[in-house]
This record gives structure tokens, C-alpha cells and sequence, in this order.
């Protein structure tokens, strides 16, 4: 059994890389493996993981191999190269670790193809050393999706009520969390959200705070009046969870976060990562296809990815429209909890390859 794992990750331009290997990390820990987290930023951590982890270090981006060696298995995650000298230091070890390339999650038939294909190394430092590609999915066919052992139990001892006491939400309000980019259609939402006239937006701090004042500067007519704003400050990644179990509809971004709105089982509203190519828009049509979307949701979907024009929004205050993207999501989650999770898979793969 592989016992001590090393995990790289570079840091691109937001948190969901470093929000994934985090939770994969501590998830691994947690399962009494010793975890090495080699990391090119982690500033972030101070406040994503305040605490941190028994059993994980947390390690900055090394120059040369670490003096004890590379661990047993090792995680190269989404496209990040190893170093050079790691790599060496590897390919000199008389029982190589198990490498793996963890993939970006998504729903495209592609990735059930390249799933545990293996990608043999020619040359340079890792010449006979054989790298695995693994991608995290929506089906069985895939590496599954992250899910702690304790995820449903966490949930379901979560004083939802409280919570909402505690930020304000008053009774019969709707609590719409937005944790978002720059969604082109955010102004008019907005409008079509205060038009419920029972709206509490919680606004995350960051990109999405900076967006929605944006949105309200251009405004004839703001929403304030209409729409109840808490402004959150930046939190742990259990508080995030919490956060989506306790609103009533979710505004997500990226991969990270879209998977814990399915754990919530709450309607959700997904702003994914947008790429020059516009690769990101089959991406987002497979994933809507996955969830069995109705027409109306994926309307939203794309006026909020800038692929429609914003007009006419379907909003979540729309009793009927809510029922039916609720039973949507709570649907989805179903199969997945049916489904082995991410960890399971990836320590089941490490074991046949070791």
C-alpha cells in the first residue's frame, strides 16, 4: 500500500486548483496517508484552510529533489509540470512511483476515453518512467467526483437555520449566494432577482463583489432598495460548504466550487472557466446534458456564460421554475451518491499500478 503521497499544484489565476488539492490532500490524510502538498502559492491556504491538516505539509515549489525522495505516488495536477530534478530523482529510484496527471473535471465524452490511458516518456529526465492520465467525471466510466467520507453527515447535523439567523435572512426571504467571474448577465439578473421582492443576496468577497458593483454603477435603476446584500468575508473551505447548504440557490464558478453546489443539492447557477478557443462552451453544453437540465436552467446557463443574450432571464423567484431546477439537481446528486467518489478511485488505480 502506497503510504506517502506527494501532490503538485501551480496556482493559475484563481483558487480552484489549489481549492482541489487542498481537499484531496486533507481527504487522504485524513485516511491516515502522509501527504507532501508542493505548492508555487500558498497564500491562499492562510484563509482557506486556516488550521490545515494533520498529516499534510505543506511544501513551497522545490528546485531540486526533496533530500528523502520522491514518495510513493505523486500527482501532477491539471497540466502543471514537475520539476526537472523531481523528475530525475524519480526516474533513478530502482521502484518508480506511481505518477499520475489529475485532469480538469468535465463532462465531454473525451474524457471517458483518456481515463487511465497511460503516456510513456521518451526522454529528458523522466525517459522510461510512464505518466497516468485521470480524470475526475460525471459517470462511472471516470475518476468520479470529490466527496469526504463524512460529507453526508456533516450535512445533515448543519443548523441551516441558525446559520441563516445568524447573516441576517429573514423568514420566507430567498437566499441567493454568488460566487462568481464576470457573468455578462449579472446586471440584468440582478434586476429580474429584486423583481422576487423576497431576494437576499450573499456576496462573496473578491472577483464577485468587485462584479456585482460594477453592475449596480451602470444601473438607472438599482436593485438595493429590492434586493437584500450581505457582504461575506473570505472563509474556510467548510465555511463555503455551509454557505451553499444554507442558501436556497447558488452562483458558482469553476470546478471546486460546482462540485460542492451538487453535494448542496440546491438549484445552482454555474459560471465556468471561459477560454479564448470558446472550448469552454461544449464544456458547458456536456455538463448540462449530464444534468438533465430543463430548457429554462440551461437558458440561464447561457446568457450567465455569455453564450445568449441576457434577455428575459428565468429567475429563481419563479415558483414553478424553482420546483423544477430543484428536482433537477436533487436528481443528479442522486446518481452520484451512487457512484464511487474520486479518493475511492484514485487510491483503487494507485494500487493495481503499484
Amino acid at each position: 500500500m502506497a503510504e506517502r503521497w506527494d501532490i503538485f499544484c501551480r496556482v493559475v489565476d484563481n483558487w480552484g486548483d489549489i481549492g482541489v488539492c487542498w481537499r484531496l490532500a486533507s481527504a487522504l490524510a485524513g485516511e491516515g496517508l502522509q501527504v507532501r502538498l508542493w505548492i508555487d502559492d500558498a497564500s491562499a491556504l492562510t484563509w482557506m484552510a486556516p488550521a490545515g491538516c494533520p498529516g499534510v505539509q505543506v511544501c513551497p515549489w522545490p528546485a531540486a529533489a526533496p533530500a528523502d525522495g520522491p514518495a510513493q505516488v505523486v500527482l501532477e495536477t491539471f497540466g502543471c509540470e514537475l520539476p526537472p530534478a523531481y523528475v530525475g530523482a524519480m526516474a533513478a529510484m530502482a521502484r518508480p512511483p506511481v505518477w499520475v496527471n489529475l485532469e480538469y473535471l468535465s463532462a465531454e465524452d473525451y474524457v471517458q476515453r483518456s481515463h487511465r490511458l497511460p503516456s510513456p516518456i521518451f526522454s529528458g529526465p523522466g525517459a522510461g518512467l510512464t505518466r497516468w492520465y485521470f480524470y475526475p467525471g460525471f459517470s462511472v466510466h471516470t475518476g468520479g467526483l470529490l466527496r469526504e467520507r463524512d460529507l453526508r453527515q456533516r450535512q445533515q447535523a448543519f443548523e441551516r437555520s441558525a446559520w441563516r439567523r445568524r447573516h441576517g435572512i429573514a423568514e420566507g426571504q430567498m437566499a441567493v449566494s454568488l460566487f462568481c467571474y464576470e457573468p455578462p448577465a449579472l446586471g440584468a439578473w440582478l434586476q429580474t432577482l429584486a423583481g422576487s421582492g423576497r431576494a437576499h443576496l450573499l456576496l462573496t468577497p473578491g472577483r464577485a463583489s468587485a462584479a456585482f458593483a460594477r453592475s449596480q454603477a451602470g444601473q438607472s435603476a438599482r436593485p438595493d432598495g429590492q434586493l437584500a446584500v450581505t457582504h461575506l468575508p473570505t472563509c474556510s473551505q467548510s465555511e463555503f460548504d455551509e454557505l451553499l447548504w444554507a442558501s436556497d440557490f447558488n452562483c458558482v464558478r469553476g470546478e471546486d466550487s460546482l462540485v460542492r453546489a451538487l453535494w448542496a443539492g440546491k438549484p445552482l447557477l454555474w459560471q465556468i472557466y471561459p477560454q479564448d478557443d470558446g472550448a469552454h462552451h461544449a464544456k458547458l453544453d456536456a455538463f448540462l446534458d449530464w444534468l438533465q437540465a430543463p430548457a429554462s436552467l440551461r437558458r440561464l446557463h447561457h446568457a450567465w456564460n455569455g453564450m445568449a443574450a441576457p434577455a428575459s432571464l428565468p429567475s429563481p423567484g419563479d415558483a414553478v421554475l424553482y420546483r423544477e431546477w430543484s428536482d433537477c439537481v436533487l436528481r443528479a446528486r442522486e446518481r452520484l451518491w451512487a457512484q464511487p467518489d474520486l479518493l475511492s478511485e484514485l487510491r483503487r488505480f494507485v494500487d493495481e499500478k503499484s
